[in-house]
């Protein structure tokens, strides 16, 4: 799965040979951006006369020598893993290799939001303090990101709609959600995010997703919530640990005839522990509903996504949270600083706004 800049809630749920009809239909426009080292490309183009985004990510390579010198470029078997709203992700393989060799998501319809998130672009680094916080952030979150053609998606996981199949494992307190009393619930929901291909131990990713709505970022966290922070980040790390573990063993040499294991980031171990599992917060987060990002330690972070600036560990917030004084003091009272592009909003309507000393007015089209 995958943070929507913006999705379309009245699409229907989509079949799998439905989504995997429409790569070979995609018309290229043009290069968007290229990051990680040149192994990921997204690009501009049209499927059935409408936008879209295509990501284009190399997976991780076989060790065998001859398989990545045979390695060429057309993509077949292309298998549908997923899709939700407008975002469907896949992996593919060359025609030299019997297993897949390609991720690809796919962003269809897309929209300005999607374009200007991803083309290249500079970023500026940014203090929000509280009172900007409160005075202009806070309200453009309510106002224009809690919409339900944001978050539908996500509730379409919690809600059982869609997306069950990838669902990793469920909190002992998931299922207790109270749509009167939206924070009655201490539950969530742990399953893959769409840039793992979810066969390399190493390149763990997994997202942890609330089931109670009233929490929308890491500015809604308080010291009264660190009781619940750590019981659930205790069992994301245990749930994490399990499923790397059950990886690497699937990918053992005895389970494979004799091949040597290529996924177990070079220890030669069976297990993956639960110091080799962390857990981070992005701010400003892609969505918002609060999530937690869960991958493996050695995981080679894609573009920024763990930098300073966008992730905030898991651990260091709970300490930061446990060292105020009072229930209700939390992470809305200090100051945050991140970076951003130029491209977004919150730059072009907001920061560079107060910089310049002009109004502010972030719901100015």
């Amino acid at each position: 799965m995958t943070p929507p800049a913006e999705t379309n809630g009245n699409l229907p749920p989509e079949s799998k040979e439905v989504a995997e009809s429409l790569i070979p239909l995609f018309q290229f426009t043009k290069i968007l951006n290229q990051d990680q080292g040149g192994r990921r490309v997204l690009i501009l183009g049209t499927l059935n006369g409408q936008q879209g985004i295509l990501s284009l990510e190399r997976a991780a390579f076989p060790s065998s020598q001859d398989k990545i010198t045979s390695f060429l470029s057309t993509l077949t078997n292309t298998t549908n893993l997923g899709a939700n709203d407008i975002y469907r992700w896949y992996l593919s393989n060359n025609s030299s290799f019997e297993s897949p060799d390609l991720k690809i998501n796919l962003i269809w319809p897309c929209t300005e939001a999607h374009i200007r998130k991803y083309k290249v672009q500079q970023t500026r680094y940014v203090t929000e303090t509280s009172e900007v916080y409160k005075q202009h952030i806070k309200p453009w979150v309510e106002q224009t990101q809690r919409t339900a053609q944001r978050l539908d998606w996500i509730y379409n996981i919690l809600d059982g709609r869609t997306e069950q199949d990838d669902i990793v494992y469920r909190s002992a307190g998931f299922g207790r959600y109270n749509k009167d009393d939206k924070s009655d619930s201490e539950g969530f929901l742990l399953l893959p995010d769409l840039n793992w291909d979810r066969r390399t131990v190493t390149g763990l990713h997994l997202l942890a997703i609330i089931e109670r709505r009233d929490l929308w970022s890491l500015r809604g966290l308080k010291r009264s919530h660190v009781p619940w922070l750590k019981q659930m980040r205790a069992e994301i790390v245990k749930a994490a640990a399990e499923v790397g573990t059950k990886l690497v063993q699937q990918q053992a040499p005895e389970a494979n005839g004799g091949t040597p294991n290529a996924f177990d980031g070079g220890t030669g171990t069976e297990m993956v522990d639960e110091d080799q599992i962390k857990c981070y917060v992005h701010y400003q987060p892609t969505y918002y509903h609060f999530h937690v990002h869960v991958v493996h330690v050695m995981l080679e972070a894609e573009g920024s996504t763990q930098s300073v600036g966008k992730a905030f560990s898991l651990e260091n917030l709970i300490s930061q949270l446990e060292h105020m004084v009072g229930d209700n003091a939390g992470m809305d009272q200090v100051d945050l600083s991140y970076f951003m592009g130029e491209q977004s909003d919150l730059w072009k309507k907001c920061f560079s706004k107060l910089k310049s000393g002009e109004k502010v007015d972030l719901n100015d089209e």
